[in-house]
């Protein structure tokens, strides 16, 4: 019996390490296959790539329960049902507007603590010199900070979109640090502006607001996620917008697959139309923390935060240009 060689250029399947081209969109089995985010292409090679997706294992610095160093793994097989249509509501392919790669995770040595910031930085400041974007899978919410610090190398003093059910502003002695003091540590800092700074989605109390504007989750229900946008988009003005997105912002009805979650929160609609409303924004980079699957159900979380970050995408697209083909009443 003749041996049959494999087709190669059969493009069906696995394009994740098949493909050739960042912009290449095959079909895939939606339960079968290797993941990675959106299926784009594996790749360390970031010439002409407009947003790098990669993941940041990571959650040595919670305080409550642990899990968030397996997000970027549930995020990306969250993501597996994005790319077999085009993007709802706009009709755009951010696969075929944009170069993507999946940069695969950011390699960390957790029994090294004390080099874990700095690795995270170095490794954002390699991918952020080649011009791309970076759209950041956690973790927990302590990755921000190293992702922030270098992206205020890049562009200077940001302003902070955090969507959140906490402040992260509680004080630290300087030495202490975790998922819940990060941003008071880079508002002193000068990494952020708080100025144009807003947090949204808040149900925690902190005495302080340390100079950002705090749109509550009570307050967002009472006026709106549209009268939100509008706070947070003239507080932004021109200001480079980076983009910080806690999962558990969302209630945990529509979240539960967090290591804090907190009632009360918004939904998972809500989360869409507030970053689809971010379009008129200089938007710089994004992070999508704290996923923890061992507390999802049904993947419920996991592809919550997928479609959030892919939406982020989708208005990047729209902002190099992509055409939206809305159909039906939007």
């Amino acid at each position: 019996m003749q041996r049959q060689e494999a087709d190669v250029t059969d493009k069906r399947g696995d394009q994740t390490f098949r493909a050739s081209g960042n912009k290449e969109w095959w079909p895939e089995m939606t339960y079968g296959g290797a993941l990675s985010f959106g299926r784009r292409r594996y790749s360390r090679d970031l010439a002409d790539v407009d947003v790098v997706i990669s993941g940041i294992p990571y959650d040595n610095a919670v305080t409550y329960r642990p899990g968030t160093r397996l997000g970027p793994r549930a995020i990306r097989a969250g993501s597996v049902q994005l790319t077999e249509l085009k993007h709802f509501p706009t009709g755009i392919e951010p696969c075929e507007e944009l170069s993507l790669i999946d940069y695969g995770d950011c390699m960390i040595n957790p029994h090294d603590p004390t080099s874990v910031f700095d690795t995270i930085e170095t490794h954002a400041d390699h991918i952020l010199a080649s011009g791309a974007k970076m759209l950041s899978l956690g973790g927990d919410h302590s990755v921000a900070y190293p992702l922030l610090k270098a992206h205020a190398k890049k562009y200077g003093p940001v302003a902070l979109i955090q969507f959140d059910a906490h402040c992260d502003t509680w004080p630290d002695d300087g030495t202490r640090f975790d998922h819940g003091t990060m941003f008071a540590r880079a508002a002193a800092e000068g990494i952020i502006d708080v100025k144009r700074s807003t947090q949204v989605g808040l149900r925690t109390y902190n005495s302080s607001d340390h100079g950002f504007e705090i749109l509550t989750s009570p307050w967002v229900h009472r006026n709106g996620i549209d009268a939100a946008i509008d706070i947070v988009r003239e507080r932004a003005g021109d200001a480079p917008v980076y983009l910080s997105f806690d999962i558990d912002g969302l209630d945990p009805a529509f979240a539960p697959g967090t290591g804090t979650p907190v009632i009360g929160g918004l939904a998972s609609w809500q989360g869409l139309e507030f970053v689809r409303g971010l379009e008129p924004l200089h938007l710089i980079g994004m992070d999508l923390v704290e996923v923890a699957p061992a507390y999802d159900h049904a993947e419920i979380t996991a592809i919550a935060a997928a479609s959030i970050a892919y939406d982020w995408m989708a208005v990047v697209a729209k902002q190099r240009g992509a055409v939206p083909r809305p159909v039906g009443r939007i």
